[in-house]
């Protein structure tokens, strides 16, 4: 599966120079592959400061008063869990909390910055999970509040609203059809605690950042999903500051499965792990079972938790299926993001990460490349495995993935090796999928192919490489023609 998206970028990569700032970008992130970099040494400030903490301690853990300030009695607690001036405009915005596409920006801004408190305070209310498994309403906000807070509010991206979102969305995809009472209240309620902890207390950096500067947590956790267990860290450890246990009424046996449940997941949010995810859930959706009624059979815990942490990855990857009003400023946010860190990059000397140069950032290409590589095949397999509930979803990712594709500037930089042509291919369309028959199919060709000295002339309907279509699209004609795809002729293109 590797292999064959290793040369779809590298095809990318050879177009342009915009093509292989995306793809090193997508290489660096989502296929667990370290670039060797010159590492500078640290400075004695650095120095300083790791002295001063011991490294059996979970850093960024804040101790704070939620649980004296709050004091509230159940005939107290404001609608929501949060004191806002703004409650009429809050409760109309959280008429959509079970519907995809919230827009948890104008519910955190009616929430007096509290998305988070309030999107699980309501969820948890929705489904009854505070009866069900004796949370004390205090303890809840308590937990969820300090939770909350040691989200970075400076961060643009990776903060209490981007947490808010996925655990909103994460909601929506317990609650699908095909997935009716498939899964347990307990799991059900790992599902959402993991989608709420899942980055709490990140830098606004990324893993390999952490690594290539050495840093305390990447030390600590042997540059093995660094943030990833830090999340997982100070998740669990905030339990257990004042008033904070949401747990402590589960028997011992619930809780430690709710604890290995959470740690799947969030690991699985490495974005790192995702071609092992995908060729995961690519291969339970071969083998589906379901019963008479459609519902997913899933009879065993490997398949439950595989579902589960698919579920959590498909809602941290779930912006560009977003309607793009919120699309576009979540892509602001996370541009931000990585611009800052490429800014402490060169700051230090140190090469600057795909996608963090603000100089050099080719923003609509890297969103169309993002969808196409990432996005697209992720959340293709996930709708094959819920078929039809995701058909929405996947109608707006691809509505989306045009506005960006159109966005692009007519005008890019001529390609790298070949600086006579005078333009940029531009793909129209490109979906991404394979199937382990496939993959087996496609080996035995190549070998056929390498006895016989011949030369491949055509692309497998599995195998569409970048460079067959740049050479379909060579011929200007052939791309007008292909602009003027109909609607019904793209959704027949087997990705």
């Amino acid at each position: 599966f590797k292999r064959m998206l290793n040369r779809e970028l590298t095809h990318l990569s050879e177009m342009s120079r915009s093509g292989n700032q995306v793809s090193e970008y997508i290489s660096s992130t989502f296929l667990d592959k370290q670039n060797e970099v010159e590492i500078p040494p640290p400075t004695q400030k650095e120095r300083d400061k790791k002295k001063k903490q011991p490294m059996c301690q979970i850093s960024g853990v804040k101790k704070l008063t939620h649980s004296s300030s709050l004091n509230l009695s159940n005939s107290s607690i404001p609608r929501f869990g949060v004191k806002t001036h703004q409650e009429e405009a809050l409760t109309k915005e959280l008429d959509d909390l079970n519907i995809w596409g919230l827009n948890i920006f104008r519910v955190s801004e009616f929430s007096n910055n509290r998305p988070l408190s309030c999107i699980m305070y309501a969820i948890f209310q929705e489904r009854d999970l505070m009866k069900t498994f004796r949370i004390p309403v205090d303890t809840f906000l308590t937990y969820i509040m300090t939770l909350e807070d040691h989200y970075h509010a400076d961060v643009a991206y990776h903060n209490s609203l981007h947490a808010a979102d996925v655990t909103q969305s994460t909601h929506v995809l317990l609650s699908t059809p095909a997935l009716d009472a498939v899964f347990t209240d307990l799991e059900t309620l790992a599902a959402l605690f993991a989608a709420a902890i899942h980055d709490v207390d990140h830098p606004g950096v990324s893993n390999q950042f952490l690594i290539n500067t050495n840093s305390e947590l990447a030390l600590m956790y042997n540059d093995e999903s660094v943030l990833e267990n830090h999340h997982l860290a100070v998740g669990f450890k905030l339990l257990q500051e004042e008033n904070c246990d949401i747990f402590q009424n589960l028997p011992k046996r619930q809780r430690q499965s709710l604890r290995k449940m959470v740690i799947d997941m969030v690991l699985a949010t490495d974005m790192s792990k995702h071609m092992s995810l995908l060729a995961d859930l690519k291969t339970m959706v071969e083998t589906k079972k379901v019963t008479s009624s459609g519902v997913l059979l899933l009879d065993n815990y490997t398949d439950r938790i595989q579902v589960m942490r698919n579920m959590v990855h498909c809602a941290d990857l779930s912006n560009p299926t977003k309607p793009l009003e919120l699309y576009r400023q979540w892509t602001d946010r996370i541009l931000e993001e990585f611009f800052r860190q490429g800014d402490k990059e060169r700051e230090r000397g140190m090469e600057i990460s795909p996608m963090c140069d603000k100089h050099t950032a080719s923003v609509e290409k890297t969103q169309v490349g993002f969808i196409d590589y990432i996005v697209h095949p992720l959340w293709e397999t996930w709708g094959d495995l819920v078929h039809p509930d995701a058909q929405d979803i996947l109608d707006t990712l691809e509505d989306n993935r045009y506005w960006y594709q159109s966005m692009i500037p007519q005008s890019p930089s001529p390609p790298l090796d070949d600086p006579s042509q005078g333009e940029e291919v531009c793909i129209d369309k490109f979906q991404f999928e394979l199937t382990l028959e496939e993959e087996d199919e496609s080996d035995r060709s190549d070998k056929e192919r390498n006895s016989t000295g011949e030369e491949e002339t055509s692309c497998h309907s599995s195998e569409e490489t970048m460079s067959c279509i740049a050479k379909a699209q060579e011929d200007s004609s052939t791309k007008e023609g292909q602009l003027g795809t109909t609607a019904e002729d793209t959704s027949s293109v087997e990705s």
